[in-house]
C-alpha cells in the first residue's frame, strides 16, 4: 500500500460516516416539516435556509481554506454542526420546538458546511496523486449514492422505533466519528500567501479566485450553465416528499423506497464512470449525463399514481445519470485549476449554486402552491434538460479542457 493511502482512506471513511449521519437526520427533519405543514412553501423555505449560507459565505470560506489549516477548519465546522444537533435534540425532547427554530439551526448548520466543504474538497488534491483524482471523484459519487440509500430508509427506520430526538442524536455520534481521524493525521497545505492576513488581503484573495474563473471564458460558461441547471432542478429534490404524499398517495416508506433506489443509481453511476469514461472529452459526459438526469425527473412526475413502480425506475435512472455527470465535472475542476486557487474557485462554484438554488426554490415554491407539486417536477425537468442540451452547441464550453 502506498504511503498516502492509509491517511486518505481513514479521513475519507470518517467523513463518509459523518455525511451518512447528517443525511439521515436531514431526512428526519424534512419529513417532520412535511408532516407538520404539508406545504411546498415550507419545504422550499427549508431548502432556502439550507442553501443560502453557501451563497453568502462561500467566497469567504474559500479564501480561508486557502490561507488557514484546512484540518482545523473541518474540525471546527463539524463540531459546531454537532452542537446545533444537540440543541435540536433538547428542543424536541422538551417538546418546545417551533418551526422557526428548526429553520434557524438548519441555517447555522449549513453555514458550517459552507466552510467545511471547500476545505475538504481542496484537501483532496493534497492527499492523493493526480492520477487518482478521477477515481476519488467516482468514489465520492458512490458515497453520495450510499448516503441517498442509507438516509431515507434508515431515517424511516429510526422514526419507526425512536422518538425524533433520539433519531437526531445519531448525527452527533457520527460527527464525532468523522472528526476523530483529523486529530491523528495531518493534511498537507498549499503554499500560503506571503502577505499577512488583513481584511484587505482577504478581499484580494477573494477577488483573485473570482478573476481566475472570469478570465477563462470556458470555465466561466461552465459555472454559468451548472448554475442554471441547479436553479431549475434543485426545487424538485427539496419537494420529493410532497410528490410522493400528494401525487402518488404514499408515506414515509414510499419516500424511503424511491430515495433508496435513487441512491443505488448514484452508486452504479459512480462505479460505471470510474471504469468507463464514456467520452474522451469529459465535458460531453457532464452535459449529456445531466440532460438525461433532468429529463427523467420530469418523466417521474408524469407517471400516473398506479405506476409508482415506473416512477421509481425513472428516478433511479436520474440518479445514475447525475452521478456519471457530476464525477467528471469535479475531475475537470480539480485538474484545470491550480492547487493554490482550489479553495476559492470551488467556493465560487458553491456560491453560484447557493444563489441559484434559493432563487429556484422561491420561484418553484410559489409555482407549487399555485399549480401543485407535480408541475414543479415537470417544468423543472424540462427547462434543465433544455439548458444542458443547448450547451452542447457552445464551442467555448466544449473547449474547457483544452483552454
Amino acid at each position: 500500500m502506498n504511503r498516502w493511502q492509509p491517511r486518505f482512506f481513514t479521513i475519507w471513511i470518517g467523513q463518509a460516516v459523518s455525511l451518512v449521519g447528517s443525511s439521515l437526520t436531514q431526512f428526519v427533519l424534512i419529513w417532520w416539516i412535511t408532516q407538520k405543514t404539508n406545504s411546498p412553501g415550507a419545504l422550499a423555505t427549508a431548502g432556502i435556509v439550507g442553501l443560502l449560507p453557501t451563497a453568502i459565505f462561500s467566497l469567504l470560506s474559500g479564501a480561508i481554506a486557502d490561507r488557514f489549516n484546512r484540518r482545523i477548519i473541518m474540525v471546527l465546522a463539524d463540531s459546531i454542526t454537532a452542537v446545533c444537533m444537540l440543541v435540536l435534540v433538547i428542543l424536541f425532547a422538551t417538546e418546545t420546538v417551533q418551526l422557526w427554530q428548526v429553520y434557524l439551526l438548519m441555517f447555522i448548520r449549513a453555514t458550517m458546511q459552507s466552510f467545511q466543504q471547500p476545505a475538504a474538497s481542496a484537501s483532496t488534491v493534497n492527499l492523493v496523486p493526480k492520477n487518482w483524482l478521477a477515481r476519488v471523484a467516482g468514489m465520492n459519487q458512490v458515497l453520495q449514492g450510499v448516503m441517498t440509500i442509507a438516509a431515507a430508509p434508515l431515517g424511516a427506520l429510526a422514526l419507526a422505533f425512536l422518538p425524533i430526538q433520539s433519531a437526531l442524536l445519531i448525527d452527533v455520534f457520527t460527527a464525532i466519528l468523522g472528526i476523530t481521524p483529523l486529530f491523528f493525521y495531518a493534511i498537507p497545505q498549499p503554499n500560503k500567501p506571503e502577505t499577512a492576513l488583513t481584511l484587505a488581503a482577504l478581499l484580494k484573495d477573494i477577488r483573485g479566485g473570482a478573476a481566475y474563473i472570469l478570465n477563462r471564458p470556458s470555465l466561466k460558461r461552465l459555472y454559468g450553465i451548472t448554475g442554471l441547471v441547479v436553479l431549475t432542478i434543485m426545487p424538485t429534490f427539496s419537494m420529493t416528499p410532497l410528490l410522493i404524499t400528494q401525487h402518488f398517495q404514499g408515506g414515509v416508506n414510499e419516500v424511503a423506497l424511491i430515495e433508496g433506489f435513487a441512491g443505488l443509481g448514484i452508486i452504479a453511476g459512480g462505479i460505471f464512470i470510474s471504469i468507463w469514461p464514456l467520452f474522451k472529452r469529459r465535458v460531453l459526459t457532464v452535459l449529456i449525463s445531466f440532460a438525461i438526469s433532468c429529463a427523467t425527473v420530469a418523466l417521474t412526475a408524469l407517471m400516473p399514481q398506479q405506476f409508482f413502480w415506473l416512477a421509481i425506475i425513472w428516478w433511479t435512472i436520474s440518479g445514475f445519470a447525475f452521478s456519471t455527470g457530476n464525477a467528471p465535472l469535479t475531475a475537470i475542476l480539480q485538474t484545470k485549476i491550480p492547487n493554490e486557487f482550489q479553495g476559492r474557485t470551488l467556493a465560487l462554484l458553491n456560491m453560484v449554486y447557493g444563489f441559484a438554488a434559493p432563487i429556484g426554490l422561491i420561484i418553484f415554491g410559489l409555482l407549487g402552491e399555485a399549480f401543485g407539486v407535480q408541475a414543479v417536477f415537470i417544468l423543472g425537468g424540462v427547462l434543465s434538460t433544455l439548458v444542458c442540451a443547448g450547451s452542447l452547441f457552445s464551442k467555448k464550453l466544449l473547449s474547457v479542457e483544452q483552454e
